[in-house]
C-alpha cells in the first residue's frame, strides 16, 4: 500500500500519523431508489423529506475545505442524483479555483440522458456502480431491470468525455464472482476502470455478510499472473489498488478494506448528508458542523473544530475484528 506519488499532496489537514486529507466524500442525501441486496435490501426506510444540507451550507463547507487543502471532493449519497439540484451543486464545487477534481457516484439510472449536461456541470470523473453484467442476476441484486439503459448511460459519459469512468462491482461469493472475466473483457476493448470491491460488513447486513463476502486478493494475485502492474497511485486518489495491462484499453481497481495496512494510505474524509464530520466509514463517531454552516462569519470556528477532530483519527478500522463502528448500510454515509 505504499506506492503513492505524495509529490503534489496537501499539508493543510493532517493526523497524528502523518497521513494528509486532499479528499472529501461529500454525502447530499441518504435517499436511494435502488435496493441492493448489501445496502438496502428493503429499500430506503428513512424520511424522504429530510432535513439535508442545503446549498449555502454546501458552499460554505466546500470553502473552508479547500482552504484547508482540499483539491477532490465526490459528491455521493444515498443516490445523490435524486436530488433535484444535484447540478447545481456540482457547479458549485467545480467551479472553486482550489477543486481540481470534481467526482460522483451514482447508480447510472439517469446517466444515459444527463451525461452531457453533468459534464458540462465541471464533473470531471463518474463512479457507476454495476454489480452483475447479466440482465436477470442485476435484477436480482439491485430490485431494478436497468441493465441495458445504464450501460447506454457508460457509453454516453465516455462519449461526452468524463476524464475518468470507473466500474464499482461489489463482489459476492457464489453470487457475481464468476464474472470477473466478462469485466475484463469490457476492460480490454473500452477504456473504463473495473473496481472489484470486497463486500464489507456493516451494522444492517452481518448475516448477508458472513454468507457472501469474498477476498478480492485472489484476484489481484490473477491480475499478476496474467500481465498487468500496478500503477503508482496519485496522492488523491481513491482507496483502489490500480492494475494496467498493455493489451487492455480499461484498467482494473482492487479495493480490499480487510487486507494489511488498507488504511495506510488513507487520504479523505466524510461528510454526511446532514453535516456530520467523518474521520472514517467504519468510525464509532462523528461531530455535527451543521451549527457552524449557518453564516460565513463562522468560518474561523469552522475550520477550528474540523482541524481538532483529526487528532481523534484513528490509525485503522476494526473491521477485522467485526466492529462497523456507527455505519448502518453504506447509503448512509455515501460508501
Amino acid at each position: 500500500m505504499d506506492n503513492i506519488d505524495n509529490s503534489s499532496g496537501s499539508k493543510g489537514l493532517t493526523d497524528g500519523f502523518g497521513r494528509s486529507f486532499p479528499y472529501l466524500r461529500l454525502s447530499i442525501t441518504d435517499v436511494c431508489n435502488f435496493r441492493c441486496d448489501y445496502c438496502l435490501p428493503n429499500g430506503y426506510q428513512g424520511c424522504k423529506k429530510a432535513d439535508f444540507l442545503s446549498i449555502d451550507e454546501i458552499k460554505r463547507l466546500v470553502n473552508v475545505f479547500a482552504e484547508l487543502g482540499t483539491n477532490k471532493i465526490r459528491i455521493t449519497g444515498g443516490e445523490p442524483t435524486v436530488r433535484k439540484d444535484f447540478t447545481k451543486i456540482a457547479q458549485l464545487i467545480s467551479s472553486h479555483s482550489s477543486i481540481s477534481t470534481t467526482a460522483f457516484t451514482t447508480n447510472g439510472y439517469r446517466l444515459a440522458q444527463n451525461a452531457k449536461i453533468w459534464r458540462n456541470a465541471g464533473i470531471d470523473n463518474i463512479n457507476i456502480s454495476i454489480d452483475s453484467l447479466n440482465k436477470e442476476r442485476f435484477f436480482q441484486i439491485t430490485g431494478h431491470d436497468r441493465l441495458s439503459e445504464i450501460l447506454k448511460g457508460i457509453d454516453a459519459a465516455i462519449n461526452v468525455g468524463f476524464e475518468k469512468v470507473k466500474i464499482n462491482v461489489v463482489l459476492l461469493k457464489g453470487v457475481n464472482d464468476g464474472e470477473v472475466n466478462d469485466y475484463l473483457s469490457w476492460a480490454k476493448s473500452s477504456p473504463i476502470s473495473i473496481r472489484f470491491i470486497e463486500l464489507m460488513q456493516t451494522g444492517d447486513n452481518q448475516q448477508y455478510f458472513q454468507k457472501y463476502h469474498t477476498s478480492a486478493i485472489t484476484i489481484s494475485d490473477e491480475l499478476i499472473k496474467t500481465g498487468w502492474t500496478l500503477r503508482k497511485r496519485n496522492f488523491n486518489a481513491g482507496p483502489a489498488q490500480e492494475y494496467i495491462h498493455k493489451d487492455y484499453q480499461g484498467s482494473v481497481g482492487i479495493i480490499s478494506p480487510y487486507s494489511k495496512d488498507f488504511c495506510k494510505s488513507c487520504n479523505r474524509l466524510r461528510i454526511t448528508s446532514n453535516g456530520d464530520l467523518r474521520l472514517c466509514l467504519f468510525g464509532s463517531q462523528g461531530v455535527s458542523l451543521r451549527h457552524l454552516l449557518q453564516s460565513d462569519e463562522q468560518k474561523h470556528l469552522l475550520i477550528k473544530l474540523i482541524s481538532s477532530q483529526l487528532a481523534f483519527k484513528c490509525s485503522s478500522h476494526f473491521l477485522a475484528l467485526g466492529d462497523t463502528g456507527i455505519t448502518p448500510n453504506l447509503a448512509s454515509i455515501g460508501g
